[in-house]
């Protein structure tokens, strides 16, 4: 490969480049050697990339987790693929139920607790991408994440400000069980202190040993049934039960000379796309990159 690449172009930066034939990328480097030590034992990006995805539900639980949504488009060298794994809403998310419960109030939707909750997507989006594009046994990739958890980590600088900030954890410790696992001294973590996970840990053995199975209708999803039913909520193992990813075409938008592909709704990607479409229209290049005018042709828009 011709590494012909204009490091003087774009923004000044006092980063080096990092040159390797595999590159795995996160924010937590314990995150990156996880799909680096896949691709050592002979695994795949995609390996790499669950095995990463995993790891950073420990080492950054405040942006990530075992109840997240999972998105992913993925080029196999001849056709790219699209998973969509966002949540489903609990069967029991009625409009009746909401205004019983709700009244006035049911138009706006809360942003904590159970009635917040929908069906985690991101385990079976890890199982999916396994069974189509891995290479090693579904378990060798929870490996790195399970021990991490047992053992803990110190938390770095920019995750504790995450921990004390994104968190929001003002509005969070009266959530039953948050303080417990996030707060076990009473307070965020502070900088270099270790912090371990041992029920995630659990879960995670759980999950490897079961291919997933036991979040979407195991040991798992009974225990989620018992703690929405117990705070008032009507997720149940069937809602986890009945879950599936979605294998999707993505969409795209042809911009100057570029293609940008995006998952189609209900994932936001068709705004960038949208935005690029309305920007096409203008004389963008002609305007300084930081200029009010650039700014203000890009937030419209938006």
């Amino acid at each position: 490969m011709n590494a012909s690449f204009d490091w003087a172009k774009g923004y000044a930066s006092r980063r080096m480049p990092v040159f390797g034939n595999n590159v795995v990328s996160t924010t937590h480097p314990l995150g990156a050697q996880a799909g680096l030590r896949m691709l050592w034992k002979g695994g795949s990006a995609v390996d790499a990339a669950i095995a990463a995805a995993a790891v950073m539900t420990i080492v950054e639980p405040c942006s990530n987790g075992l109840g997240s949504d999972s998105f992913c488009i993925l080029w196999d060298g001849k056709k790219l693929h699209g998973l969509n794994a966002s949540g489903f809403s609990p069967a029991g998310w009625t409009p009746e139920y909401f205004r019983g419960k709700y009244g006035d109030d049911a138009k706006t939707p809360p942003v904590r607790g159970w009635d917040s909750v929908t069906v985690p997507g991101a385990v079976a989006s890890w199982v999916a991408l396994s069974e189509r594009f891995g290479k090693l046994p579904f378990a060798d990739l929870l490996e790195p994440a399970i021990e991490i958890a047992e053992r803990g980590y110190l938390v770095p600088t920019a995750i504790q400000h995450k921990w004390v900030g994104a968190f929001g954890v003002e509005a969070l410790v009266k959530q039953p069980g948050f303080s417990e696992t996030f707060l076990p001294k009473g307070r965020p973590p502070e900088v270099g202190e270790r912090f371990a996970f041992p029920a995630a840990a659990k879960a995670l053995r759980k999950i490897a040993e079961t291919r997933g199975a036991a979040l979407y209708g195991g040991e798992i999803a009974e225990a989620i049934e018992r703690h929405s039913r117990d705070e008032g909520g009507v997720m149940t193992a069937a809602d986890l039960a009945a879950y599936k990813p979605e294998w999707v075409d993505p969409i795209a938008q042809d911009y100057r000379g570029y293609t940008a592909h995006e998952l189609p709704p209900n994932g936001q990607g068709i705004a960038a796309l949208i935005a690029l479409g309305i920007l096409d229209h203008f004389d963008l290049a002609g305007l300084a990159p930081d200029s009010a005018e650039a700014q203000h042709l890009q937030i419209e828009a938006m």
